[in-house]
């Protein structure tokens, strides 16, 4: 269907967008990977996909093996990452050793901080088979696993060798889990593209249904958006900020849920709080605020997260990774398409925002 690219120099890779797993092996071979391969997925994944990808990488290279985590959010930690050093000791695996993450993006993040740190980097590939990571965390290298409840605390910057999307492996996403990915690419649209905002919100139907030309259009563009950003800004140095549209009240919520809210019904949560904040703010005004809202509901997404207390959330915030100087720092929109990152000194708004967006 397409190939795109990520221009990083020598940490480079290849995107393809595909409607099946019949390319996976070649994309391999293009990529000069040929040692073990180690595929790591989750217990729901596992069944619908595992035995298609080894089928196709069988024959590349001289071992296929397969090690299953446990699904959810709540795996993602140090002790998950063990089990896969372990596996990969077991199999005798060197430096041109393969990981295969095959599932969402809590799969993703586990397998490429592994990936990073046995003997101190080996390759990885990314499958994405949620929409949130065919969308989002696939792509731009980020990779961790949370850490006594705060989310993504420790993890590397490591990039993969190629990103292999079957946008038909959607269709097997439960409900939840397919709205929930749609916040990311939402948050694509309002961040760098206003056209590509209308046309997610004028073809939701299409998604949900699985039209083919309309899901390899939209990853095709959510896929450029996020890798322009990550070519400009690899490290989160400045630009790359952006793309935490929503996160920062988001990844607050999503903890103090004890992650029973998914991560991508946070996001959605988030983005209204950054708009709410920005009019308070004087940057945006009450129409487009519930314009946006209005957008996320047709997604089947949530505007609110009604029952929590806000100031454990508000607590929990200055657990985020770009809190400065005990400040919290926010990517705020300036409308629909444009975003601007910056510091919130009051405390007043920001807390008026997280009344309003968990009270109950």
């Amino acid at each position: 269907m397409a190939k795109l690219s990520v221009n990083l120099g020598d940490r480079g890779y290849p995107i393809y967008i595909e409607p099946n797993f019949k390319r996976l092996g070649k994309a391999c071979a293009d990529a000069r990977l040929s040692g073990k391969m180690l595929i790591v997925t989750d217990n729901n994944v596992q069944k619908y996909y595992c035995d298609d990808c080894v089928r196709e990488l069988e024959g590349l290279c001289t071992e296929v093996s397969v090690h299953v985590i446990q699904a959810g959010e709540i795996n993602k930690s140090l002790d998950t990452v063990r089990d896969i050093y372990r596996k990969l000791v077991e199999l005798k695996a060197d430096r041109k050793s393969v990981l295969v993450a095959l599932g969402g993006g809590v799969t993703g993040d586990i397998t490429g901080f592994a990936a990073a740190t046995y003997m101190r980097g080996i390759p990885f590939i990314q499958i994405p088979t949620s929409l949130m990571a065919q969308a989002d965390s696939s792509i731009g290298g980020k990779t961790g696993v949370d850490f006594e409840g705060c989310k993504n605390m420790v993890g590397a910057f490591y990039q993969p060798s190629l990103v292999y999307i079957n946008i038909n492996a959607l269709r097997t996403l439960p409900d939840r889990e397919l709205k929930s990915g749609m916040a990311e690419v939402i948050k694509h649209g309002l961040i760098r593209d206003s056209d590509f905002y209308e046309y997610i919100s004028s073809n939701i139907d299409k998604i949900y249904s699985f039209d083919e030309n309309t899901l390899a259009y939209m990853t095709k563009m959510n896929c450029t958006i996020k890798g322009n950003v990550v070519e400009q800004d690899e490290r989160e140095g400045g630009l790359r900020a952006i793309l935490n549209f929503g996160h920062t009240i988001g990844h607050a919520i999503e903890c103090v849920s004890g992650f029973t809210m998914l991560h991508g019904e946070c996001v959605s949560v988030g983005m209204v709080g950054a708009y709410k904040l920005a009019h308070k703010m004087g940057m945006t005004d009450e129409d487009t605020v519930g314009r946006i809202e209005a957008s996320l509901r047709k997604a089947g997404l949530p505007v609110k997260a009604q029952g929590m207390d806000a100031d454990k959330v508000f607590d929990k915030m200055f657990s985020d990774k770009k809190v400065k100087d005990d400040k919290l720092n926010f990517v705020l929109p300036k409308g629909i398409g444009e975003v601007i990152y910056c510091t919130v000194e009051k405390e007043a708004p920001i807390r008026e925002v997280l009344t309003e967006l968990v009270g109950k």
